[in-house]
């Protein structure tokens, strides 16, 4: 892999991770079609998430100060951070499980051009009945057990290419009747035990990683964490716009194209 190869993946796993498209997908399409590409395990991806992920940390700063100091907080806001702390950490049950229990199927797939399709048209459908069956916009914003449970069980499911973590997530939670700025605050701080867990498991695939490419590995994910930036930034508004529609069309014009092209 290239230096070049790896900013290319890295800018578009930031553009694509939490813009609803599956950011696994658009990786192993472009990664399908690189002739030279390889990596141990799927450790160059998860560096990818880690990049994405630190973009969480900075954006949502604020956020993460408060939960980690609620279980000490007597302030007003102390209950509400407890129990948002709590939810996280129930969603990230199912998560685990599934990941833990799907890992090997999920990382047979990313070579699999059909399935990814079949995600990411999974994807568009699940997009589409949010944005049209979604309550207004002054839906809760108070999540309960059951949104928990339902969250953490999509995310699991997302670890197959072509299902968008984000947009799967995000969907469920505008399904159940919640409000589109608290979905998506919760979908992305949710995502980070996951993937530092992922990352964890990946950690022995470093050895397999020549010392003179892991800079080109950190610089993929620098790119990453760059342009995940701006993408948190432009998907809150393109929620608050009500504009999922677009995205609906683009997974299921992406996943019929690729459908076309396998078959």
């Amino acid at each position: 892999m290239t230096f070049t190869q790896a900013t290319a993946l890295g800018i578009l796993q930031g553009a694509t991770e939490f813009l609803p498209v599956s950011s696994s997908g658009h990786l192993a399409i472009a990664q399908h079609f690189l002739s030279d590409f390889s990596q141990p395990g799927i450790l160059f991806d998860v560096l990818l998430h880690l990049g994405t992920m630190l973009a969480v940390i900075i954006y949502f700063r604020a956020d993460l100060k408060r939960l980690l100091v609620a279980p000490w907080n007597r302030t007003d806001s102390g209950p509400s951070d407890r129990k948002f702390l709590l939810l996280i950490i129930v969603a990230s049950v199912p998560t685990a499980i599934i990941g833990l229990a799907g890992k090997d199927f999920a990382e047979s797939l990313f070579e699999n051009m059909t399935a990814v399709a079949c995600g990411l048209l999974l994807s568009g459908a699940l997009l589409f009945a949010a944005e049209k069956l979604r309550r207004a916009d002054s839906g809760r914003t108070e999540l309960n057990l059951g949104d928990a449970l339902i969250t953490g069980t999509l995310q699991g499911l997302a670890i197959i290419p072509g299902i968008s973590r984000s947009g799967s997530t995000i969907s469920g939670l505008l399904l159940r009747g919640v409000a589109g700025e608290t979905a998506a605050r919760f979908s992305f701080l949710l995502a980070l035990p996951a993937v530092f867990g992922a990352a964890l498991l990946s950690l022995r695939d470093f050895n397999a990683v020549p010392a003179g490419e892991l800079p080109i590995y950190l610089a993929g994910a620098a790119a990453a964490f760059v342009t995940g930036l701006a993408s948190i930034h432009f998907l809150l508004a393109i929620i608050r716009r009500r504009r999922l529609m677009l995205f609906a069309l683009y997974c299921a014009l992406a996943g019929t194209a690729l459908l076309a092209i396998t078959l």
